[in-house]
């Protein structure tokens, strides 16, 4: 079995890609740092008990998305508003990527945590559904069945919003 590399490796190979997926799993700009860090002090407590049966990246995903999802729960319960979330106005011209981020982000807000999860693992982070079911603890099933699910959802949302030239 492999030598686990320490925290400062895990951290210093991974924290940009946890950031990421924090990111696309719902996180707020304000909040990612936060989530950066509370993931890592997962990692932390748990790195002795890691036994390589994952992937160290498969394993980061779980608990990105555990956090994240811990996360929006409390922010939901509290009804956190920040002012952070101002809408940045539209410039007329060309899409950038930062639009068609900014589109994907809205988007994706408006799916349930779980098809978001496996939305974003099998789509953005293109894991397999086997892993992807792995992580989110669900039966492989269950996961094409939230990936459809999240895939028609976003559809409707995108066609929604260029109907309304958004």
């Amino acid at each position: 079995m492999p030598t686990t590399p320490s925290l400062d490796v895990i951290f210093a190979e991974h924290a940009r890609y946890v950031w990421r997926c924090l990111r696309y799993f719902g996180l707020r700009e304000p909040d990612l740092d936060d989530g950066l860090q509370e993931v890592f002090l997962v990692v932390h407590r748990r790195l002795p008990t890691f036994q390589g049966r994952s992937s160290l990246r498969t394993w980061l995903y779980g608990i990105s998305w555990r956090v994240a999802v811990a996360h929006l729960r409390r922010v939901r319960h509290v009804r956190e508003t920040s002012m952070a979330e101002l809408p940045e106005p539209r410039h007329d011209g060309a899409t950038t990527d930062l639009d068609i981020r900014r589109d994907l982000l809205r988007a994706l807000d408006t799916l349930d945590d779980d098809q978001r999860a496996v939305f974003v693992l099998y789509e953005i982070e293109q894991l397999g559904m086997k892993e992807v079911a792995e992580i989110v603890g669900c039966p492989l099933t269950t996961g094409y069945s939230r990936l459809q699910a999240a895939r028609e959802k976003l559809a409707a949302q995108l066609a929604e919003e260029e109907a309304h030239g958004g």
